[in-house]
């Protein structure tokens, strides 16, 4: 393609919205334009980086044994009324009324329609298992659209759904799918953890992330510096050795201290600083909500230098989420403001604690407005349920191997479920097993956002002049430059352009009649992965190839160009 016959609307300036690096440089290098919030439309460039992203993924979905299919976008309500979801969606859910006023809607997820298709023909143990994947636009009327394609309204996303026999089946299906998606990820050249992950409103229980590493991810994601374990933070654990109390511990008598204005655990340790009292001695309690028919109020306790992970509360609690109790609620229930909250004389209020907190040994704790208790003891002073309810961060130790874990921001670009039977058995889709018994299906999903992947490669892939496209996914492999005005350059240029071109490498050719200066910096903008630049050195036999990625250069023979770019690709994993 010759860049002045190209559709590449480079541009200067960007929304001022657009502050995420790859929201910026998309919409610079005329890969995406801004339609409307969250909806984008792909320019050439970025329908090809699309094109290649989707090939990876149709290839190993298909070598994993997966069939694709296309499910419709425009959905009837019914569907999602037979499983309760149309309720649990609530507003993000685009809802339409045909002229009938029968009540459609436009696909958030497919489940429910897959589960459909194969209730509708499956009969029998011997049609499975069966996986069926598609790659097809989702709709989510996100409240806060942000940072271009990695939070939208509309979206490519590749979905998949595995049909099983039994659980141990379905479990099996899903180690086929996690190892399809490791090769999808490791094909396009991104840097990525997969971690532990809750299930979130699809469900399910056994789930895991692909995250993709990058300083602008929005996911809070913990590793393991020794071992392979890695998980999201809002289900990650860590090693409880080291937190439990000494045997000889009695403690000292409990004692109610008035503390006015500490409502902060900073200034509690503050007022206690001539006692040598730390955040480590320090009991935070919070007071949350758990809704339901009957709703409670459930005391969390973490040390002070601790945040309660309300995600593992409300699974522990069994429910799908809890809120903070409001100030008026906690003088209600506690006749004490927020900041004053402690375990000790709760008038009955359950409590759970994390582990941490049973091992303080005479803590400081809120006493009530004004008060603090000092002297604290968990099962003399105050009882309470123990669960991992804390949130785990840098240096904790693993749950696994107990070796320190590190933080690290994280895109999440996959997710996989086990589902179970929560679509199927709500569906009634069955299968006759070996003795004619009818039995609900087991079922998992495996979802890929297709353009947040385009986004998160150039999260992980930039710098300030530009993008730095990994080989596989860049939209083109080679860009050939003519540097300079006289047309021995050009016709040297023309010369490498179509050898390249004849061997099948993808070239743009910048064939513009422009200064130098515009030409590298839309290379660089643009991010293709080799420059071939070919300038006054053309006249002595000579072209510089430049790595877009290292900068890189060296001086090459022309008649050498073709062959060192295709042996540079080969190594590269992009021919």
């Amino acid at each position: 393609m010759r860049l002045s016959k190209a559709f590449i609307p480079t541009i200067k300036e960007v929304p001022k919205d657009a502050v995420d690096a790859s929201h910026v440089l998309l919409l610079r290098g005329g890969y995406i334009r801004m339609v409307g919030s969250g909806i984008y439309e792909m320019l050439p460039l970025g329908q090809r980086v699309l094109r290649k992203v989707t090939e990876i993924i149709r290839e190993e979905m298909e070598r994993a044994g997966a069939q694709e299919v296309l499910m419709p976008a425009l959905l009837p309500a019914s569907y999602f009324q037979e499983t309760g979801r149309w309720d649990v969606y609530g507003d993000v859910l685009f809802r339409i009324k045909d002229r009938r006023g029968g009540d459609y809607h436009l696909g958030p997820t497919h489940e429910e329609i897959v589960t459909d298709m194969i209730r509708r023909d499956l009969r029998s143990y011997k049609q499975l298992p069966q996986i069926l994947f598609q790659i097809q636009m989702k709709y989510r009327d996100e409240p806060r659209p942000r940072a271009g394609l990695m939070r939208g309204r509309e979206f490519l996303m590749k979905d998949a759904y595995s049909f099983d026999v039994s659980e141990e089946k379905a479990h099996e299906s899903y180690g086929t799918m996690r190892e399809a998606y490791h090769r999808i990820f490791q094909r396009l050249g991104l840097d990525y953890r997969i971690v532990q992950a809750d299930s979130g409103a699809i469900g399910g229980d056994t789930s895991a992330e692909f995250q993709i590493l990058a300083q602008s991810g929005e996911d809070a994601i913990v590793a393991c510096t020794s071992c392979d374990y890695a998980a999201n933070v809002e289900v990650a654990e860590a090693s409880t050795e080291g937190a439990a109390r000494p045997e000889d511990a009695a403690g000292e008598p409990l004692e109610r201290v008035a503390t006015p204005d500490t409502k902060t655990m900073e200034e509690v340790v503050a007022f206690f600083a001539n006692e040598n009292v730390t955040l480590q001695d320090t009991i935070k309690a919070l007071v949350y909500l758990v809704p339901g028919e009957e709703p409670q109020f459930v005391m969390a306790l973490v040390r002070g230098d601790r945040d309660v992970n309300e995600i593992k509360l409300a699974r522990y609690l069994g429910t799908d989420e809890v809120h903070l109790a409001s100030d008026a609620d906690v003088r209600e229930q506690l006749g004490t403001s927020v900041g004053y909250v402690g375990p000790v004389d709760t008038k009955g209020m359950r409590i759970v604690a994390d582990p941490e907190v049973a091992a303080i040994v005479d803590g400081v704790a809120g006493g009530g407005d004004g008060h603090h208790y000092r002297n604290v003891n968990f099962g003399r002073d105050f009882d309470a349920e123990l669960a991992s309810i804390r949130t785990v961060g840098d240096g904790d130790c693993c749950p696994r191997c107990g070796a320190p874990l590190r933080s690290y921001r994280g895109i999440e670009g996959g997710h996989i479920f086990v589902l179970g039977t929560r679509y199927s058995s709500a569906m009634n889709a069955t299968f006759l097993d070996e003795s004619g018994k009818a039995r609900p299906i087991v079922m998992g999903c495996y979802g890929i956002g297709v353009t947040r992947l385009m986004a998160a490669a150039v999260e992980q892939n930039h710098d300030e002049a530009g993008i730095r496209w990994p080989l596989p996914i860049a939209p083109y492999q080679v860009i050939v430059m003519a540097l300079g005005k006289k047309a021995e350059i050009f016709a040297e240029a023309e010369k490498v352009y179509q050898a390249l071109a004849a061997e099948g490498v993808e070239v743009l050719y910048d064939d513009r009649k422009e200064r130098p200066g515009p030409k590298f910096k839309d290379a660089e903008l643009i991010g293709i992965p080799l420059q071939v630049r070919v300038g006054r050195d053309a006249a002595d036999g000579f072209a510089e190839l430049v790595e877009r990625a290292s900068g890189q250069a060296q001086k090459v023979a022309l008649d050498a160009v073709v062959p060192t770019i295709l042996g540079k690709l080969r190594a590269g994993g992009g021919r």
